[in-house]
């Protein structure tokens, strides 16, 4: 059995569809005979851009808070950087904020 990974994504809410799709699209998602599976919570964002970054929201020197989702779903290793790949194309932030996890199915 591969290595299976859970991923967890913030992005501002009005860029949640198009994330989920495109990392659907790469393969997120997939458990046993379903696809595109994620689970999405709202939450807050709080963040302060510093001297040489282009926020798409708020001002430099200025600490921002905005509405995003936090996005999780499963993939299998292998194929991981293709879904971090959709990430980095569809998100709009300069840096996108993420974590990945391994997980252990027990049966």
């Amino acid at each position: 059995m591969a290595k299976r990974y859970k991923l967890v994504v913030y992005v501002p809410q009005t860029h949640g569809d198009a994330l989920r799709e495109a990392i659907g699209a790469a393969g997120a998602g997939v458990i046993g005979k379903y696809s595109y599976c994620t689970f999405t919570v709202k939450g807050t964002t709080r963040f302060k851009p510093e001297r040489g970054t282009d926020p798409i929201e708020g001002d430099v020197g200025t600490v921002e808070e905005v509405t995003e989702d936090r996005i999780e779903t499963v993939r299998e290793g292998a194929k991981l950087k293709g879904v971090l790949a959709a990430i980095r194309k569809v998100h709009p932030y300069e840096e996108p904020a993420s974590d990945v996890y391994p997980i252990e199915l027990v049966e």
